[in-house]
């Protein structure tokens, strides 16, 4: 199979200039206002979407530098397979966050609710919808017994190594 490669669309700016300290999720993060730089090249493709409440951010984890496949998230202390938890250090570092949007002005998103770090390469923007995005889960795994700690989680730097 030949290579996957992206080119970033824009870039995202937010007060954490390091994961050390950022939101874990944007629920965590709620009130946290930042902006996305849209490069020109990419801005006719805004068109419409200020109709929308919230938005679907698809990054790059551009300083994440490793890749394992167990780890141990931040709320938990046993480790678990990468892919049953949302830690940078994957395969494809590939981040997603839904975030409010508060407007569109030219090729500047000004949005609120972020746990992104600063200077994240921008990969794609896709539009919330509640009746597409939102589902009623039976089982949320490992993170059952610990979703309430979400809102004092932060990253310690463990992934950056």
């Amino acid at each position: 199979m030949e290579d996957v490669v992206y080119k970033p669309i824009g870039i995202i700016h937010s007060p954490f200039k390091e994961p050390q300290g950022t939101p874990i999720q944007p629920p965590a993060g709620r009130d946290v206002e930042g902006t996305v730089e849209v490069f020109p090249e990419y801005v006719e493709g805004l068109k419409d979407l200020d109709g929308f409440s919230h938005i679907i951010l698809i990054y790059h984890f551009h300083l994440s530098k490793r890749v394992s496949l167990t780890a141990t998230p931040f709320m938990d202390d046993q480790a678990h397979g990468i892919f049953a938890i949302r830690a940078c250090a994957r395969p494809n570092p590939i981040g997603i966050s839904q975030v409010r949007l508060v407007k569109v002005d030219g090729n500047i998103l000004h949005i609120r609710d972020m746990d992104i770090v600063d200077g994240t390469p921008l990969l794609d923007i896709k539009p919330y919808v509640p009746r597409f995005d939102a589902r009623e889960a039976d089982r949320t795994g490992w993170l059952e017994e610990r979703v309430e700690r979400l809102p004092k989680a932060r990253d310690d730097g463990r992934f950056l190594g």
